[in-house]
């Protein structure tokens, strides 16, 4: 860590007045990782590098300096270790009650993911509250108590973390759509805190590995007030509730696409668009 880290400055990239982020309360944490997932991508060029260009993916570094550097100073985005990494230094900062979890995203075939495969923040107020800015699809826009209380959100997306009957974990987080009677498992955890540094092996598998989610194509998405847009190699996909939207998107248009819709440059050293 280093003294160029400011919380001032990161709370001016995800668009929060300094003013706002004072209380220590569920609003203040909500207005916070409300505004995160709006502003800051999730990512993966880190890893892939350019998909339409000679730039290799420059890898991903969990430091917590090297994070700050990316998100806040070169206004990147990131996957969860990074996002998650990152956010929990800034409640830290703020002064909430917060620890890192391990977490296991459930397959579509019902399995689990390796541990630590995901990381959550756990924020303890008047009860825990789990936490997440690290999400691919479908994002956690608002903290969800740890006691099996639902929240929903704007995009129409209800969630809620109840105890896990599993031998390896304590809670299972669970989403449902409003067009779905059943709720399905996203992820689950352990309570136990751990150091960032932990998650260090996973990550670097996820970068490596051939048979990782992440080093196939590239992925940038965001959220937007309700719902999200997505960007892959040749498509552009915006999304709500009730509507969902796709358009080619040809090699010659992909970075100025990348500017415009989520803010990113990439390369950083691209010459800014005409």
């Amino acid at each position: 860590m280093t003294d160029d880290m400011n919380h001032e400055r990161y709370l001016s990239r995800i668009g929060v007045e300094p003013s706002r982020a004072l209380a220590r309360d569920r609003e203040t944490l909500e207005r916070l990782q409300r505004a995160h997932v709006t502003a800051v991508p999730f990512e993966t060029l880190s890893i892939t590098g350019d998909p339409h260009g000679d730039r290799e993916g420059e890898g991903v570094s969990l430091a917590l300096s090297d994070l700050y550097e990316k998100i806040v100073d070169r206004e990147r985005g990131g996957f969860c270790y990074e996002l998650n990494g990152l956010f929990g230094w800034l409640l830290d900062e703020l002064g909430f009650d917060v620890d890192r979890l391990s977490a296991r995203i459930a397959n579509d075939d019902g399995t689990f993911g390796p541990p630590a495969d995901h990381l959550v923040l756990r924020v303890s107020l008047d009860r825990p509250y789990l936490v997440d800015v690290g999400l691919g699809l479908p994002k956690l826009r608002r903290p969800v108590p740890m006691d099996g209380t639902t929240r929903s959100d704007a995009a129409g997306v209800e969630w809620c973390v109840v105890e896990s009957e599993r031998p390896d974990a304590d809670h299972v987080t669970r989403y449902r759509r409003s067009d779905a009677d059943d709720w399905q498992d996203r992820y689950i955890f352990r309570t136990v805190p751990r150091e960032l540094r932990y998650f260090e092996a996973t990550c670097e598998y996820f970068q490596t590995a051939p048979d990782s989610a992440f080093t196939g194509d590239p992925v940038v998405l965001v959220a937007t007030e309700r719902g999200y847009v997505k960007l892959t190699p040749d498509m552009l996909t915006r999304a709500t509730e009730s509507d969902e939207r796709e358009r080619p998107v040809e090699p010659s248009e992909w970075h100025d696409v990348l500017e415009r819709e989520f803010g990113l440059r990439y390369p950083s050293d691209r010459p800014n668009s005409p």
